[in-house]
Parts: structure tokens; sequence; C-alpha cells
């Protein structure tokens, strides 16, 4: 239980916690409307990840929302999900979080760029050996990242409401943002903290390894979401009390190191620097931990190249190796590309336009949970989704919100996306074929 909240924790709370809060300001345009962005970023999260967890309460093994669509859907469907997640969102999301690793580390101790893929790319594959060798080390590593990344949270949270003298709500820099040529949009900023929030769903790509999933599923992802929805609103609460917002907007993705700086002096900045690596850290191990968890399942159910392979599982440690393997393969391609053709494969944009594809999945899982709840009435559930039918809706209403909204504000980026599924359809084909070879 304890393990599954960190993973919640740990796998969503990165950067975000310590740069966002200018860039969410910047689209609000005051404090209150600032805040009230990361209240209904966190309602949707928290609606979303109640309302899975009903499924996941069903549907125990392995997989997530792959074994989820599958289940509910088909094959095809569960395919497209788990190709999604596997060649597209994984590796993109591994390979933005090795090059800002990379770019933080080489930052703080003043070394060249040169460095940067060399020092990002040591830790990952540091932490895949962790992995490999046993889920116990990597759930240490995840529970310790977590709670070095909380501390400097805390911090600025505590101090910054004692010491702090500006005024929390009703600050606004409209006119600040509009003299700089920004645009006003609320929509955004819900989007930005939205985007801020995501991860949670991980923590499901391992419920077959939990002792007690039905009971255990449900309760980790409320508490680790109420961590995660609280830390966010604090700091930026905290920020809001140090800084007016006319100063937030000026230091933008630094203000939580400048907030440290004004609270602890210079060495503040850095103990938030350093809080920052490690919580990037413990985030990509998250994603190192939870990821291979879906090909693996993909592949016991035959629905990869070289399946077998796929789904080996380490006799002595335990592990699964081959999807180890397998994820490790696609995310040194996407870094390779990313380093070749950077302005063409740019991981951070590619994780972006990913999240929207995932999106029809989550929403398509949201959607599942009432066709479960008609299939199976009148059977006991081990764990029902509360305020049923409004969380699942809000859930429904989140994910087709940011759905408009890509479409609306990168309607290209949305496009290749949506290309990048399409390509799966013909792969499935391909393989459901030569598996029926295989069997006759």
């Amino acid at each position: 239980m304890f393990s599954a909240i960190m993973i919640i924790v740990g796998t969503i709370i990165g950067s975000g916690v310590f740069v966002k809060p200018a860039t969410v300001l910047s689209y609000a345009g005051t404090s209150n409307l600032a805040i009230l962005a990361w209240v209904i970023g966190g309602l949707i999260t928290l609606a979303s990840g109640l309302t899975i967890a009903e499924l996941g309460s069903q549907i125990t093994r392995t997989g997530g929302l792959y074994a989820y669509i599958k289940d509910i859907y088909g094959p095809f469907w569960g395919f497209l999900t788990g190709y999604a997640l596997t060649v597209l969102y994984g590796p993109a999301i591994i390979v933005s979080l090795i090059l800002f690793l990379g770019i933080l580390i080489s930052n703080f101790f003043n070394l060249g760029s040169f460095f940067i893929v060399p020092i990002g790319s040591a830790i990952f594959l540091f932490l895949l050996i962790v992995n490999i060798i046993g889920t116990k080390y990597a759930n240490q590593v995840q529970n310790l990242t977590t709670f070095a990344k909380l501390i400097p949270i805390l911090a600025i949270v505590v101090f910054g409401l004692i010491f702090g003298d500006s005024q929390i709500f009703g600050e606004d820099a409209t006119k600040i943002i509009e003299n700089k040529d920004g645009t006003i949009n609320f929509g955004r900023a819900v989007l930005a903290c939205l985007f801020a929030y995501d991860g949670w769903i991980l923590l499901t790509t391992m419920s077959g390894e939990m002792k007690k999933p039905q009971r255990d599923l449900p309760v980790a992802m409320f508490a680790g979401l109420m961590i995660t929805t609280a830390c966010y609103l604090l700091i930026n609460i905290a920020v809001f009390h140090i800084f007016p917002a006319s100063t937030i907007l000026e230091h933008g993705n630094n203000v939580s190191a400048e907030a440290a700086k004004v609270l602890f002096g210079d060495i503040g900045g850095k103990i938030v620097n350093i809080g920052l690596i490690v919580s990037i850290i413990g985030t990509l191990n998250g994603k190192v931990m939870t990821f291979p968890r879906i090909p693996f399942a993909m592949a016991n159910d035959r629905l990869l190249p070289a399946s077998n392979q796929v789904k080996y599982i380490s006799d002595r440690f335990e592990t699964p190796v081959g999807a180890h393997i397998t994820m490790t393969i696609l995310t040194i391609i996407i870094l390779v590309l990313c380093m070749l053709f950077p302005n063409i494969f740019d991981a951070d944009f590619l994780s972006e336009i990913t999240i929207f594809i995932i999106y029809f999945f989550y929403i398509a899982a949201f959607v599942g949970v009432f066709i479960m709840r008609k299939k199976n009435k009148g059977q006991k559930r081990a764990y029902s989704v509360p305020f049923y039918p409004i969380l699942p809706i809000l859930a429904i209403l989140g994910g087709l919100f940011i759905i408009v909204n890509t479409l609306v504000n990168d309607l290209l980026g949305a496009v290749l996306a949506l290309i990048g599924l399409a390509i799966g359809a013909p792969i499935y084909y391909f393989l459901l074929k030569s598996n029926q070879r295989k069997r006759s």
C-alpha cells in the first residue's frame, strides 16, 4: 500500500510542482484564477483516478489501461492502447525526462552541453538495472526519492506561509501579460495543470503485482492523488505569499528556486535545484518501473512481435526483463532521433501530443465503467466509484476538455499524433495473420 501511494506521488510530481506556477499564472491572469485552475485540475484528476480504480478492482491483471480497454472493447482497441503507450507515449516521456535531468545536472555543476545526454542516459541505465534486479529495490528508490522531493516542497510551503508578506488572493497580472503579448486563457491554464497531474494511471499497470489490488488500488489512488493535489495547491499559495504576481511572471520557471533564495538565502536556491533533480530521478524511476508492464501484458496476449522474448521473466530476479529491454530499445531509438533531428523529433513535443492520444483511451475507460456496470448488473463489486455517475461524467468531461483544447491550440500536432496512432492498425492485422499462420 505504502509503495503504491509513493508510485502515484512519485510519478506525478516531477518538475511541474517547481516550474508550473508561473506558467499557469501567465494563462490565468490572476492569482484567484490560477489557484482555481489547480483546484479544477486536481478534481478532474481525482475523479479520473477514482473512476479508473473501479475497473482496476475488477480487472486485476498486469497492464493497466491496456488490460481494461482490451477486456471491455476487444483485442484491436486493446492493442492500439498498448501500442500508443508503449511505442509513442512511454519512450517520449522517458526521453524528455532523461534530457531534462541531464540539463539540470549539467547546469548545477556548470558542465557543458556535451554532458547532457551522457549524464541523463547514465542515470536512466542505473535505474533500469535497479528495476531489473528487483521490484522491491525499485520501490525503495521510489520511496526515497519521493520523500526527498517532498522536503523542499514542505520547506517552501511552511516558511513561505509564515514569512511571506505578499497578497495571496486578488493579485491581477492581466495587464502585464497582455503588454508582453500574452493571451489570457483560463482553459489553457487548466490544461497546463492537467499535464502537471498526468502520470496517475501508471499505478494500474502494476495491479497484477499487488497483494490485494481490489482493496489497495482504490485506496492508494485516492491517498496519492490527495497528497499530490495538496502539494500543488500549497506550493502555489506559498509562492503567491512570497512574491507578487508581477515578480512570479518575471522569474518564470525559476520561481520556486527564487522563492527558496528569499527564504533561505543562496543555499535555498541550491536546495530547490537539488530537490528538482531528485524529483526528476524519482519520476523517471516510476516510468521505468511501470511502463514495461504494458508490453509485458501485450506479449502475454501474443499482441507483439517476438512475444516470447518480450514476456521473458528472469528466474533469478523475478522481473520482466524482456519488457524492460523492449522499452529501453524504443527509448534509445527516440533519444537518437531527438539528437540527430532536434527540429523534427522534440521529446517534449512528442510527449505532449501523445498525451492527447492517450486521453481518447482514458475516456473509453471512463465510459467502460458504465458498460461494466450494465454487463455485471447485480454482481457485488469490491469497490465502487463514489458519487456515481457524477465522478465518471466529470472524468469524461475532463478528457474531452483536453482533446478539444489540443485540437484548437495545436491542430497540426493532434493530426500527427492521430497518424502515429493509425500506423498501429496495419501492425495489429499483420500480427493477427502471423499468429493465425503459426496456429495452422
